[in-house]
């Protein structure tokens, strides 16, 4: 007698119970070779509420717990908590409201630069536990401790007790104390290199896109001042060329120096003047070029203004012995001594080094002088610096008597005169004097032979007189 299960055979339930067994031990091997996906618990760990970093969320540094939310850190934070215990040092908020560069925490801000403020966040994290108790001091062991940016952090303690991390005093140590880490409160923040190069390449390349094309300053041409008055930064070299800031002439005395504290001077050129000319007394032999630019010319106080407002000024002082060669008629011209001083000041700071590479260099140098348009030929000879071209050249003779980085003094043995170029004149005027006489002659001759021709009765008709 034949079993039925609900109208089935008892042949075909048991292959039916057999297929059914079969398909559920493959389906249980096939499950058991996929690779099982990870729990929560084995990649990120569950974090509790007695966390460290819940206690620095909920914690006074509310500023640095802000800045770990912008920088996307809780993640990277989580997970070093997980794997071990971390130290974190965190700065007062004022440190950071009050006391950071507003222009360095808008560079930490801008989107651009999440890495560095992830660098400086993590600068601030030991992978390990160091309590106040575990501070190292002295000179054992090592005081240097790695950090989450891989830079390391030095950790000292003085014999008062006073704690301190890097440049940065501790202020609360042991601030909080979690089973996973330990907060130490600082009194400042703490900048890593790699962040502080980043700021101040970025700031230069801000400075740099930053500036305006402006135009070149308009010159009045009746005043030689400018058009419109121009800020210029302290140690900045003058707008205005060096001359068009010089007295109108040697007869007209110049104007008084506004001095260091003046809207444009920003060096006390009196001083360094009567610096130099009393150098000029003590070192000998220059006496008679200190008496020309204080007694005989108002030169000393033009100086002191020109390097007031920030020119600079080479100095060819002839001794004493080359100066008393000079005639009673080369002085006693209107102004002679004022333009032979003038050939002898260099709108340039040159010293002996400078002069001899140039002249090495590049053979023969022509420097401009504030005598206009003449300039003063320098060149090498003799292992010196020789000025001048023929009889009235000078040599080199005692380098930098007085440098002071505005005003340079070189002592030449020869007075200097710029080079005549009148020759050919005398010529022209001449020839001109007689063509112009040969013509009147001429005239003569002809006059006088029409009257002879009259007076023989030729017709004036026929002659070469009309």
């Amino acid at each position: 007698m034949d079993y039925h299960i609900y109208g089935v055979p008892r042949l075909k339930w048991i292959k039916i119970f057999f297929l059914a067994a079969v398909f559920c031990l493959s389906t249980h091997a096939h499950a058991s070779a996929l690779p099982r996906k990870p729990s929560s618990s084995s990649n990120s760990p569950q974090i509790n509420s007695n966390s460290v970093l819940v206690a620095l969320l909920d914690s006074r540094y509310t500023e640095l717990a802000e800045l770990v939310e912008k920088a996307l850190l809780l993640p990277t934070l989580e997970d070093a908590v997980g794997k071990h215990n971390i130290t974190i040092f965190a700065p007062r908020n004022e440190a950071l409201e009050r006391d950071l560069d507003p222009e360095f925490k808008r560079f930490l801000l801008e989107p651009g630069n999440l890495r560095s403020l992830q660098t400086l966040l993590l600068f601030h994290i030991i992978p390990s536990r160091i309590g106040s108790g575990e501070w190292p001091g002295g000179l054992a062991g090592d005081p240097t401790h790695g950090t989450l940016s891989n830079d390391r952090l030095s950790l000292a303690s003085k014999g008062s007790g006073m704690k301190s991390v890097d440049l940065a005093a501790v202020v609360h140590p042991d601030a909080i104390v979690r089973p996973d880490g330990v907060i130490h409160g600082i009194e400042r923040l703490l900048i890593p290199r790699s962040v502080e190069e980043d700021f101040n390449r970025r700031r230069s390349l801000r400075s740099i896109s930053a500036v305006l094309p402006e135009g070149a300053p308009e010159v009045d041409p009746r005043t030689h001042r400018l058009k419109k008055a121009v800020t210029v930064p302290v140690g900045a070299p003058p707008v205005l060329p060096i001359y068009d800031a010089m007295a109108p002439g040697p007869s007209l005395a110049p104007a008084p120096a506004p001095g260091p504290g003046g809207p444009r001077g920003h060096f006390d050129g009196e001083s360094q003047v009567k610096d130099f000319i009393q150098t000029l007394l003590h070192y000998g032999g220059y006496n008679e070029m200190a008496d020309i630019l204080v007694n005989l010319t108002s030169l000393a106080t033009e100086m002191g203004r020109l390097v007031s407002e920030g020119y600079v000024l080479t100095v060819l002082a002839p001794n004493d012995e080359a100066m008393a060669k000079l005639t009673t008629d080369q002085l006693s011209e209107p102004g002679a001594p004022e333009q032979i001083m003038y050939y002898h000041l260099v709108p340039e700071y040159q010293t002996e080094e400078s002069m001899y590479n140039a002249v090495r260099r590049f053979g023969k140098v022509r420097y401009d002088t504030l005598r206009l348009p003449h300039k003063v030929v320098a060149q090498e000879a003799d292992g010196s610096v020789k000025f001048g071209e023929g009889d009235g050249s000078a040599y080199l003779f005692d380098p930098d008597i007085y440098t002071d980085g505005r005003i340079s003094v070189q002592g030449i043995d020869g007075v200097l005169f710029p080079p005549e170029e009148k020759e050919t004149k005398p010529e022209t005027k001449t020839s001109r004097a007689a063509k112009v006489v040969s013509k009147s002659r001429r005239g003569k001759l002809m006059e006088v032979a029409c009257r002879m021709l009259g007076a023989f009765g030729q017709d004036s008709r026929f002659t070469t007189c009309q």
